[in-house]
């Protein structure tokens, strides 16, 4: 069973699902976040929808490059959890199946790509206090937990 984290799905609205693929990307002990510049900083897991027809490994290594300006290697799923959001950028209520990866962050191309995006060094347990979903926040200690 996939898990859910944060609220339930609401009885009163009709959720799209939306499959997404978003990276731990660990290098010499601090872990690689993007910061989402909206009304509030919102940080998050780097990643993103994965397009019709694309695969999700192909939407990792483009959402992670478009958020943090950054190439990956050797990525490998950890696993899956959703939640049931609102995305007011789309207008729409969604069921976000978020597949999570390990990858090696390579090397930075430049800035992000994608607008009000910033990317961030952060310690994992700093990461684990400040990141803006509980699914995000449980992958990570799970995954740093394992290591130590």
């Amino acid at each position: 069973m996939i898990p859910r984290f944060g609220a339930p799905a609401r009885k009163d609205k009709h959720y799209t699902l939306r499959h997404g693929a978003y990276a731990l990307l660990p290098r010499d002990g601090k872990l690689l976040i993007t910061c989402q510049m909206t009304d509030i900083a919102d940080l998050q897991l780097p990643g993103g929808g994965i397009d019709p027809g694309e695969s999700p490994i192909a939407a990792l290594h483009r959402e992670v490059f478009e958020e943090t300006g950054w190439s990956i290697c050797a990525p490998r799923r950890l696993g899956a959890f959703r939640r049931f959001v609102y995305m007011p950028e789309y207008d729409l209520w969604a069921e976000k199946m978020c597949h999570i990866y390990v990858a090696r962050p390579v090397r930075s191309l430049g800035p992000p790509q994608e607008d009000n995006h910033q990317a961030l060094w952060t310690t994992p347990d700093a990461a684990i206090d400040t990141l803006g979903n509980d699914g995000d926040r449980y992958f990570v200690k799970t995954y740093f937990d394992r290591l130590f």
